[in-house]
Parts: structure tokens; sequence; C-alpha cells
């Protein structure tokens, strides 16, 4: 047995292999459900930023309407 004939059963048994273990686990590749996107996770640091520039807008605009008035 040459090389390439030993790679190639090798491959075939591997592909074998993994379709009796997914059989088994219960999830079949081709009717598996597409997995969901991760949500992003924002740092504390991040969230006090975006909180800190929302403030800054709100009293920026509290004093132009106070200027107005």
């Amino acid at each position: 047995m040459n090389l390439t004939d030993l790679l190639s059963s090798i491959d075939s048994e591997i592909a074998r292999l993994e379709q009796a273990r997914a059989l088994l686990a219960g999830q079949d590749r081709h009717s598996a459900t597409p997995t969901k996107k991760k949500r992003s996770v924002m740092s504390a640091e991040g969230r006090a930023r975006i909180a800190a520039a929302q403030r800054a807008r709100w009293a920026k605009r509290k004093m132009a309407a106070k200027k107005a008035a």
C-alpha cells in the first residue's frame, strides 16, 4: 500500500467516524441550526464614557435653554 492510498483510507475512516459521532450525539451536520451571533459585551469603562458624554450633552442643552429663557 503506497502513501497516497494509506492517506485516502485514513481520511475516509475519519469521515465515517465523524458521521457516526454526529449521529450518536444527535447532531446531524446537514440539519443543524445556525449558531446565534454572540452579543458584544461593553466594559464598565466604556459605559461610563458614554454616560458622561450623554450627561454633557444634556447639560449643554439645559444651559442653552436657560440662556434662551
